[in-house]
């Protein structure tokens, strides 16, 4: 998949919308090129009489025959097209098939193991040390997956998909509870999730934590990697209970069609957390769809940091030299021996971005070096290692002080310890002037009260004076003070 073998396409045919996302770009971690979403409502006539709604289905038709024509015109190599519970379940699932197929789609009617499985995978392939159980909320379905190691473990799936949880609360403000505990505890998942965190795959709960945000007054509004605490469904329940649908109407990217079913989301939610006993909840952007594209990829492909990937892979795109990135990296790595890996795997990310802002206008650069990180297309990184990447990558492009949103997220030795990362890329690239030699043949160290740098002999000539300036903030920024050393 991704441009080593053209565009490739998943048609997601679901039980409340239908969704095509076109992909492109490096193979661990494609680039979304297009995606568009029809809210066709297939499971509603499901609840009904057990059938696909004759207006849903014709919606959906529409839909299709647009998403199969705009694929070919993009010049889509691969595409695949699945459905998922409303389309198995209903007693003309089959007929609706033979229509799609007729478009020229070849349909894949996924099973409520195989759904379960797409989106274990397709968490891991967005949060890569995901550790706890996933819950995927679709219109007819709704699936839970213990993933840890890198894997998937358990799983199942159950009728408990958001188009039916208004019938099941009509019977009665318990029934609700009733019919999850009874699910949970005959299924063996009763207590499954103590002290795991929950991850929230789906659009309808998606929805709701864009609402949280908006209540929170979140600083970084980017879904992926989001985190809510245990008891934020329950506090949901309670403020859709007072919120009207204009204020709703306000919250960014709220989708508007899952407005009316947003209450019956967080109620199951709520429920289901309890149940579980989950410690906190975490937002996939990742589902399904990209479960399907990394299931299909080798498995050392699948084992690349999609940070890493995503980052090099633009570093490429818009620095001026090929490799710099990983170079600078190695260079500043020894000042930074005590990190521990999560922190050095944000400094490398960071380091592959050093080169973003040389395009930008020079009063500009330290913006566009933390616009880049802040709301750069990334996966595998939370808010807060998108503040500390910001900071980095701001400083390291001569930003002074620390942008709200920086301030907002990170804690004070935090900012710190990005602030140095980035006065020492910011010392890589003068004395580099961004290509490789002279990061190959000197070295910094911190030895005793000495932050030194080692140049050979016939380097010394690079120890200007906009360097020297640079190597005594650097060496400030740690408490030591600037030492040069000429060796070799």
């Amino acid at each position: 998949m991704g441009s080593a073998e053209g565009r490739t396409a998943i048609i997601d045919i679901g039980s409340n919308s239908i969704r095509l996302v076109v992909y492109d770009g490096p193979v661990r971690i494609p680039s979304i090129l297009f995606n568009e979403k029809v809210m066709a409502g297939l499971g509603r006539g499901l609840v009904k009489d057990g059938a696909l709604d004759e207006e849903a289905t014709d919606r959906a038709l529409t839909a299709l025959s647009r998403f199969q024509r705009l694929a070919a015109q993009m010049g889509v190599t691969q595409i695949r097209t699945v459905a998922t519970a409303a389309v198995r379940e209903a007693s003309n699932g089959p007929g609706f098939i033979g229509q799609i197929e007729a478009l020229g789609l070849d349909v894949e009617l996924l099973s409520g193991e195989d759904e379960a499985k797409m989106a274990g995978y397709g968490v891991l392939a967005g949060i890569p040390d995901a550790d706890g159980i996933v819950g995927d909320l679709g219109g007819g379905s709704l699936e839970l997956i213990r993933v840890g190691g890198g894997r998937i473990h358990e799983r199942i799936s159950f009728p408990l998909g958001v188009l039916r949880i208004a019938a099941i609360r009509a019977k009665g403000p318990k029934a609700l509870e009733k019919v999850v505990a009874n699910a949970i505890g005959k299924s063996g998942w009763e207590g499954r999730g103590q002290g795991l965190p929950f991850y929230l795959v789906g659009g309808s709960w998606r929805s709701l934590a864009r609402l949280d945000m908006f209540l929170s007054d979140f600083p970084l509004p980017i879904i992926h990697h989001y985190r809510m605490p245990a008891e934020a469904p329950a506090r949901l329940v309670r403020s859709l209970a007072h919120l009207d649908k204009a204020r709703l109407r306000d919250v960014p990217g709220l989708s508007q069609p899952r407005i009316p079913t947003l209450g019956n989301a967080a109620a199951l939610l709520a429920t289901l957390v309890k149940h579980l006993g989950s410690s906190g909840l975490v937002v996939s952007a990742y589902g399904l769809r990209e479960g399907l594209l990394h299931q299909s990829l080798p498995e050392d492909v699948r084992a690349q940091d999609p940070l890493l990937c995503a980052t090099r892979e633009e570093g490429v795109r818009q620095g001026r030299f090929a490799e710099h990135g990983d170079l600078l990296n190695r260079w500043v790595a020894p000042l930074f021996k005590e990190e521990e890996p999560a922190d050095a795997r944000l400094r490398h990310a960071a380091c592959l971005l050093a080169d973003v802002g040389w395009r930008a206008h020079p009063e500009f650069r330290a913006v566009r070096g933390l616009e880049t990180a802040l709301h750069g297309n990334w996966v595998g990184v939370d808010a807060q290692g998108r503040a500390k990447m910001a900071h980095a990558l701001y400083r390291s492009f001569g930003g002074e002080g620390i942008a709200p949103v920086v301030a907002a997220l990170l804690l004070p030795e935090e900012i710190a310890q990005a602030e140095r990362w980035g006065l020492a890329m910011r010392l890589g690239q003068r004395l580099s002037g961004g290509v490789a030699e002279p990061l190959e043949t000197s070295a910094l160290q911190r030895s005793g009260s000495a932050l030194v740098l080692v140049l050979r002999p016939a380097d010394s000539a690079l120890y200007g004076e906009s360097v020297e300036r640079r190597h005594k903030t650097l060496a400030a920024a740690f408490g030591l003070k600037a030492s040069l050393a000429i060796a070799g």
